[in-house]
């Protein structure tokens, strides 16, 4: 995208015509992590724009992790784009779908997508380590746990099984939608019914835990999708996350 047709969107000077410039190079692979963006002023004057409209999406993107500025005159002075933080992506996506209200359904249907994934995929990769981690937090919930505590460790045996499957991208998507309703699904653990719910999720967490142990990646799919199913079948169908 020429710097020309970015003068030509929107209002001329504004951080956000400096952010799809930078973003535009970044997608391109025109930038990678370890180059150096332009100084301030060689920046401003190449779009257009004022040097406090640059400063403002620079500090929006060093927040998001991508780039990092110093001053002085060594080689680390100036801003260079940086490797994202591994939970970068997951925080950003998590404080989106905390924001946004999306219908039940749609929550649904991503943590069936994902997570059904995740579970084929983690039978067969798991490592003796990660059964034993996810056996740790099954044992966790085998106590008298009130629904926050038991939402911490249900939480934590859904991500190692995100973990196992060995993909970091459906990884991070997997905990930033799980954190990000956590809330609506405590929600749902009313007292006068959790204990008996409480004993419905054990039962199948330990069933899919069974079937991750013995390689079974179909049968540990279609577990995972009956339980995410049968868990927010049980929320208001209005209900948004």
């Amino acid at each position: 995208m020429s710097v020309e047709h970015l003068r030509t969107r929107g209002r001329p000077g504004t951080y956000e015509m400096v952010l799809t410039h930078i973003e535009g190079r970044l997608t391109s692979g025109e930038l990678r992590p370890g180059d150096r963006l332009p100084p301030e002023r060689e920046l401003a004057a190449q779009l257009g724009a004022s040097r406090q409209a640059v400063r403002e999406a620079l500090r929006v993107l060093q927040a998001q992790g991508v780039i990092r500025s110093q001053v002085g005159t060594g080689d680390g002075a100036g801003t260079i784009v940086v490797p994202a933080p591994a939970r970068a992506l997951g925080r950003v996506l998590q404080l989106h779908l905390a924001v946004d209200s999306f219908p039940v359904d749609d929550v649904t249907e991503a943590r069936v997508m994902l997570e059904r994934f995740s579970a084929g995929l983690a039978a067969g990769r798991r490592s003796a380590t990660d059964l034993l981690g996810m056996a740790a937090e099954l044992d966790a919930m085998d106590a008298d746990l009130a629904p926050q505590a038991f939402s911490d460790a249900d939480i934590a045996f859904h991500v190692r099984i995100a973990g196992a499957a060995g993909n970091r991208l459906v990884n991070e998507l997997t905990v930033a939608i799980r954190e990000s309703v956590r809330g609506l699904l405590l929600g749902a653990m009313h007292d006068d019914e959790w204990p008996e719910l409480r004993e419905q999720l054990r039962g199948e967490h330990r069933a899919i835990h069974a079937a991750l142990r013995d390689g079974d990646g179909p049968g540990a799919a279609d577990l995972m999708e009956a339980h995410i199913r049968r868990f927010h079948g049980g929320l208001a169908p209005g209900s948004a996350s």
